[in-house]
């Protein structure tokens, strides 16, 4: 009988976390024995400056613009009353990865040096925000849909606000206002924020408050000089392990991994146990979703003690896969190269 890596590793640290200059990481070996959503206290933080505390009683939702007929204004309770949505689906920082720039291909990446714990997956409830645009009647000539968050301005940018195509808005986007059964917490958007399945996470803006609709593309700091061209994010798997995990030799275990994608659902995933030399598919049982991930296991028994590399690669319904190397982004983003996990197997 092959055992379960979550008994087999050392207990998870206090910290959930590996903390950043812009925000915390989940740390990976903190999924080991949840369930399919990432518990909301080990959800990964990035803010571009500090999270607000917003009063939900005099807060306003502003939805506005020349794509519209006519301008509305919703309370906290106006979106509560109104009929909602759940939806189960990834947030992922464009960044997540950039480290293995630098650690994997010896080309640094400026920005945040992520590992692979920026992203996570929620049970998400709100409002769809195509709803609120019908009802403020989106016009036919609608191009974008700007959206803002109350957060302070950064630096002298101004508030983070973040332009998404008008098909896109209408499509599967979300006005959220429960994250994981509960209220948003104020880390995560409180009182409300967007959710966009499957686009970077700039994209879910958080601490929403106005929501504006043009007629002609709109451009800001967050699609020109930041995030630029950023948008769906590539195929990406991780193991549920510490990083440089210590295992035992002589027993079977089973490696748990999740694997995921912004173009759709993963269909396959594949793992290799001694550096890329040889592959096996890996099973998978249960959720299966477009816009969150694919979790899955392999059996591995390590007879021989020292440095192993595990590797592990996804391909999702479009038939994108994971490369053994990532093209060089200037500003680290869209890292989706296979990652070297490495881990020393001892003897006892």
């Amino acid at each position: 009988m092959a055992h379960s890596l979550v008994t087999m590793v050392k207990p998870v640290p206090a910290s959930l976390f590996v903390l950043r200059d812009s925000g915390a990481e989940m740390r990976w070996e903190g999924m080991a024995g949840q369930g399919y959503h990432t518990p909301t206290d080990r959800f990964f933080v990035r803010n571009h400056t500090y999270t607000p505390i917003i009063d939900a009683a005099t807060w306003r939702l502003r939805v506005h613009g020349e794509g519209l007929r006519q301008a509305a204004g919703y309370s906290y309770d106006d979106l509560l009353a109104m009929p909602s949505r759940t939806i189960d689906a990834a947030i992922e920082c464009a960044g997540n990865g950039r480290r293995f720039y630098e650690t994997q291909q010896g080309e640094p990446a400026p920005g945040t040096p992520w590992g692979l714990g920026a992203v996570g997956v929620a049970r998400w409830r709100g409002v769809p925000l195509r709803d609120l645009l019908k009802a403020s009647g989106i016009r036919r000539e609608a191009v974008d849909v700007l959206a803002q968050g109350l957060d302070a301005p950064f630096e002298h940018y101004g508030r983070v606000r973040r332009p998404l195509p008008a098909d896109k808005a209408m499509d599967d986007v979300l006005v959220a206002y429960e994250m994981n059964g509960e209220p948003l917490p104020h880390d995560h958007g409180f009182p409300v924020r967007l959710v966009v399945p499957g686009w970077a996470g700039i994209a879910s803006i958080k601490w929403l408050g106005d929501i504006e609709v043009l007629t002609r593309p709109i451009f800001t700091p967050w699609n020109t000089e930041f995030y630029r061209d950023v948008t769906e994010l590539p195929v990406k798997s991780a193991f549920e392990l510490p990083w440089d995990a210590t295992l035992p030799a002589g027993l079977p275990l089973v490696l748990h991994g999740r694997s995921w994608s912004g173009h759709g659902r993963v269909v396959r995933v594949e793992v290799s146990v001694d550096g890329g030399a040889t592959w096996r598919t890996a099973e998978h049982h249960g959720h299966h979703l477009v816009r969150a991930w694919l979790p899955w296991h392999v059996e591995w028994a390590p007879s021989r003690p020292g440095r192993h590399v595990l590797m592990a690669r996804a391909t999702d319904e479009t038939g994108a896969t994971q490369p053994m190397e990532a093209p060089w982004h200037p500003q680290g983003y869209g890292f989706g190269a296979v990652v070297r996990h490495p881990v020393q197997v001892v003897l006892g």
